[in-house]
């Protein structure tokens, strides 16, 4: 992989940082984890001895304000090595991010500095059993009473629900209205009320636990909503037009992966007395390989350098490149165990696990199809 020109010394230095944590320190357990389908605890240490938790929080709060693109880079190595521990990495800025675009001040404090360091984690629960890519469409229901609301309702595929200390809940306040209707609310672990239900066994990125959440009479007061009440759907929205970048750049570090593994197996692998490097038809799957990571590359970084110059309204950028990364990366991972023939079939070499890794980007945080949807609509203007 070329060099990019237009990185800054810092973001150039964070990527280095995070490529060498990630081939030293997380790439050695990922297939260990994988197969035991468990939390990535000494990859997760090694991130938050690090100090890459806090890249994407304000200086004021004790983070790095390095923005978008360093969260991109950091999360693309951290892919590279171990998709499921990039999912953990960037929950934290999924869960914490409506507290830095909607809280309130005494939010901020209680929250932010804590998340920068890692002795908070976060989570975001928008998803339902009934509301997946409908996301107007909750169930969970958040009733006022007095100071406190009463939330009552099932959510579903949390990433990292039983791990997290605080939780960016969505839930409404009245059904009928839909979208105007969505709230948000900063839930914490040991609300009375509020359990973690049933662990999902997943195909691919096992080991990033994936939970649903139950409410029976949870009592939130009114001090941990984030915003109005009405408001949370469209801080839900924005939150992922600003972590969709970083999504993407996830499967972007897939792909790499997927493809470096193929580069080094077609040099190695003989037949018909040959290296299969030699034939052109292994060189332009490669060829096309590596064109669909590079495109990915740049448009998650076009995107991500949006965000950070401040330019709002980027959800046509940010849809079109977490799209394309996404599918990108199950194209390169397929390929991938083509390259490789009946070993790349197996669990002894890691393109299977890439290829189970890179399903998963076409569907979270917005599936392949809803991003055309987005993109269509950004173009027709309705």
């Amino acid at each position: 992989m070329r060099d990019l020109f237009y990185l800054t010394d810092d973001q150039r230095a964070i990527r280095d940082l995070a490529r060498k944590l990630a081939r030293e320190r997380i790439a050695p357990h990922a297939a260990r984890y994988d197969e035991a389908e468990a939390y990535p605890e000494d990859s997760m240490r090694a991130i938050l001895e690090s100090g890459l938790f806090g890249i994407w929080v304000p200086e004021e709060y004790g983070g790095n304000d390095l923005g978008c693109l360093a969260l991109s880079l950091v999360a693309e190595e951290i892919a590279w090595a171990c998709a499921a521990t990039a999912t953990q990495y960037l929950d934290q800025p999924l869960g914490g991010l409506p507290i830095l675009l909607s809280g309130t001040a005494e939010q901020k404090k209680k929250y932010l500095p804590r998340l920068a360091t890692g002795e908070l984690l976060a989570a975001y629960s928008l998803s339902e059993p009934g509301a997946g890519s409908d996301a107007a469409g909750l169930k969970t229901t958040a009733a006022r009473r007095g100071d406190r609301y009463v939330l009552n309702g099932s959510k579903q595929w949390c990433t990292n629900g039983d791990h997290a200390d605080v939780i960016t809940v969505f839930a409404t306040v009245d059904p009928k209205k839909r979208a105007k209707g969505v709230t948000a609310f900063l839930v914490e672990k040991g609300m009375p009320g509020f359990a973690v239900g049933k662990k999902e066994k997943k195909m691919g990125i096992r080991a990033s636990p994936t939970v649903a959440l139950h409410f029976t009479d949870c009592e939130v007061p009114v001090e941990q909503r984030l915003g109005a009440e009405g408001e949370g759907f469209t801080l839900a929205m924005r939150t992922l037009d600003m972590t969709r970048p970083a999504t993407g750049a996830m499967a972007v570090g897939i792909g790499q992966a997927a493809l470096d593994a193929a580069v080094g197996y077609a040099k190695e692998r003989q037949q018909f007395g040959q290296a299969i490097a030699s034939f052109q038809g292994i060189q332009f799957m490669l060829a096309d390989m590596a064109m669909l990571v590079h495109s990915a590359r740049l448009m998650v970084h076009h995107a991500a350098r949006q965000v950070d110059a401040g330019i709002t309204g980027n959800t046509y950028e940010a849809s079109m490149a977490k799209c394309w990364a996404a599918d990108a990366a199950m194209k390169v991972a397929t390929d991938a165990i083509q390259v490789f023939g009946g070993y790349g079939y197996t669990r002894e070499f890691p393109v299977e696990r890439f290829f189970r890794d890179a399903k998963i980007m076409q569907i979270y945080e917005g599936t392949s199809q809803i991003q055309r949807i987005v993109i269509a609509r950004e173009l027709l203007g309705s």
